[in-house]
């Protein structure tokens, strides 16, 4: 490779002579400087399928002592493991991918990581700078490719910035609203020389508190409304404490927004429940009768606001609105507010907590009343005929078997209704799943799960349709020596589209998977150990020996594919006797 530029070090044979050094210390590769800043940020994986654009850079990470390089056996599974690995810890991970194809691949765990505000930085291996606009083999414009679904898009085009873009895009992706970053690396850079980097961006910027008069005014609010409650999501992941202690001294019922159930406990008597898809009615009661809602580190999603629908402020309507937000572009974005304040979740709830309050004596019994009876098994349940096990069933088992800190990895599909009903999310940072709603999230997510943290025990739950889509990741699991536990809901169907079908249309098309399929083979066949269960005693004996056993193992679990949903059969959907 012929180098040009200004720092480009003189031209020798391979075998030849030493380095060349320069007045600040030993000249080393763009990509060795990348990887250099990723690891003193605190990155300690990258996840990838290695393509031939990348080259240098994932010989890089395979060098340095404090990152592992993650072979992954589909560019989504990678991409999903680094955006559940930041939702996890809470540091921005990397996943990496090559031009066309690969970066194609990655995209959905990247738009994963925008709808969910993960920390996240992806480099794409681009064509050669000399091929560049020419429709070389596999290019695609990945900077257009990406803008849509990351919050900064940038194209590297010299060597001795690629340091100084990789500090910047670590910045950008934890600071405010987080979220994924690409960097676009035209594949002939990485591997030039380039002297050590000068002074590179700082870390990201100290999270705004909350204001004094804020502080008083939202205290005075909720301690004279009458029928308060809380609307908690993903911001405020890391002010757990602080919202219980926010909870108890305003005496103010909780709800939790969309998959982000384990920001509050769900057993403290001031839960109120989970914004989900097909909330139950009595569920959504506290809601739509509050005089008072503060929404705290949620954009009020679709589904979390039950199709924008609540909080209802304004002219006639039952309550008024309060939001606190690190991004001051979701504060009123999705419904009017009486009061913005554009603050850190944790610093905001502190300072409240700080207020003495004595808040009117409101009884929440009843509303947590309505999310018990709500995630309660039906009677009967584990005793259902089939043909199948009931899903209540299955997720009444894993809580018997599972210890009650187990992260849970979800997948998207109607049998997560189930568990998200029934599975009470006691402890921080239990819960990994996606509010995209991407299918094939579980598995990849439970890897890195696993990779992040060993000592916690790991459990994927998926349908047959999401667990076909990425289940060969459990390879990659089981080359690792991995002990997670993957539990199938074997329907045979794609569960929600059958669900709108049949509601809608009144029949269905294309929605059928087939079998049932011998998925304990198929996880087998991929080096990790596999389970079939049909009955409750098979479920439970299933549960035990996967958290017992030292490798990764799937569960295949075959569940009535009548019982769409815990509303609803597809029989009555369908209309049929």
């Amino acid at each position: 490779m012929t180098h040009t530029g200004p720092h480009a070090p003189p031209a020798a044979s391979p075998a030849a002579a030493p380095r060349p050094r320069s007045a600040a210390g030993e000249w080393r590769t763009a990509a060795e400087e990348a990887v250099a800043v990723l690891a003193a940020a605190g990155v300690r994986r990258c996840y990838t399928v290695p393509g031939e654009s990348f080259l240098e850079f994932a010989d890089a990470v395979e060098r340095h002592p404090d990152i592992r390089l993650v072979s992954t056996r589909h560019e989504g599974g990678a991409g999903f493991m680094a955006e559940a690995e930041a939702k996890l810890t809470g540091v921005p991970a990397v996943a990496a991918a090559t031009r066309g194809p690969g970066a194609g691949n990655l995209a959905v765990g990247v738009h994963t990581a925008r709808q969910d505000s993960t920390p996240m930085v992806v480099f794409l291996g681009q064509v050669t700078t000399d091929h560049l606009g020419r429709e070389a083999f596999q290019e695609v414009d990945l900077a257009a490719f990406y803008t849509p679904i990351t919050k900064w898009t940038t194209t590297v085009t010299r060597a001795d910035r690629l340091a100084e873009t990789t500090a910047q895009a670590l910045r950008t992706a934890a600071t405010g609203r987080p979220g994924p970053v690409a960097v676009v690396v035209p594949g002939d850079l990485f591997g030039e020389r380039v002297p050590p980097p000068g002074a590179l961006p700082g870390a990201a910027p100290p999270a705004p508190p909350l204001g004094e008069d804020e502080r008083d005014r939202l205290a005075a609010w909720l301690v004279d409304s009458e029928r308060p409650v809380i609307i908690a999501g993903g911001g405020a992941r890391a002010a757990r404490d602080e919202l219980v202690a926010v909870a108890e001294r305003f005496n103010t019922g909780v709800y939790t927004s969309w998959r982000r159930q384990d920001v509050f406990p769900n057993h403290h008597p001031l839960y109120l429940g989970h914004l989900g898809l097909g909330c139950p009615a009595p569920v959504l009661a506290a809601l739509e009768s509050a005089d008072a809602v503060l929404v705290v580190g949620s954009r009020l999603s679709e589904i979390t606001s039950q199709s924008y629908r609540l909080p209802t402020p304004g002219p006639g309507a039952a309550s008024t609105v309060a939001q606190i937000d690190i991004d001051p572009d979701q504060i009123g974005a999705a419904t009017g507010v009486w009061l913005g304040a554009v603050a850190d979740a944790r610093r905001a709830l502190a300072a409240l907590v700080e207020v003495p309050a004595v808040p009117s004596d409101r009884d929440y019994s009843a509303a947590h009343d309505s999310w018990v009876r709500a995630s309660t098994p039906p009677p009967g349940a584990a005793a259902h005929p089939g043909p199948g096990l009931h899903p209540w069933a299955v997720v009444e088992a894993m809580r018997a078997a599972l210890p009650e800190d187990t992260v849970v990895t979800n997948d998207a599909g109607n049998f997560a209704a189930f568990l998200h009903r029934g599975w009470w999310y006691r402890h921080p940072r239990t819960q990994l799943a996606p509010t995209s709603g991407a299918m094939g999230y579980a598995v990849p997510a439970a890897v890195a799960a696993k990779l992040a943290a060993p000592h916690r025990t790991v459990v994927a739950v998926a349908g047959d349709g999401g667990v076909l889509m990425t289940g060969q990741e459990l390879e990659t699991a089981a080359r690792l020596g991995l002990a997670l536990t993957v539990v199938v809901f074997q329907n045979g169907l794609y569960g929600t589209i059958a669900m709108h079908q049949a509601r809608e249309l009144g029949r269905t098309a294309a929605v059928d998977i087939g079998g049932p399929l011998d998925l304990a083979s198929y996880a087998r066949g991929l080096g990790a150990a596999g389970l079939t269960a049909a009955t409750p005693g098979e479920l439970a004996d299933a549960l035990a020996e996967a958290v017992a056993a030292e490798v990764p193992t799937l569960i295949d679990v075959r569940t009535d594919p009548d019982l769409i949903s815990p509303e609803a059969s597809l029989t009555d959907l369908l209309g049929r006797p």
